[in-house]
């Protein structure tokens, strides 16, 4: 059996594997890679790592959406 951690995403607190990368929880977020920034523990995350970046205990993740406006 798979191990859980708490993490939290835009505020709210989500049990996911052990483990899991961060692009996988893009993925099942059904997160459009390119209208969005991806902030990790206050840092924003290069695109291309995501696959190479591995989630612990109580990551805080913000998923930030650009809205375009004239």
């Amino acid at each position: 059996m798979k191990k859980k951690i708490k993490i939290k995403i835009n505020g709210k607190f989500n049990i996911i594997d052990d483990k899991t990368k961060l692009s996988a929880l893009i993925k099942n977020l059904k997160v459009p890679l390119r209208k969005v920034a991806i902030e990790l523990n206050k840092e924003i995350i290069n695109k291309k790592k995501l696959n190479k970046i591995c989630l612990k205990t109580n990551d805080k993740i913000e998923i930030v959406h650009f809205i375009g406006g004239g």
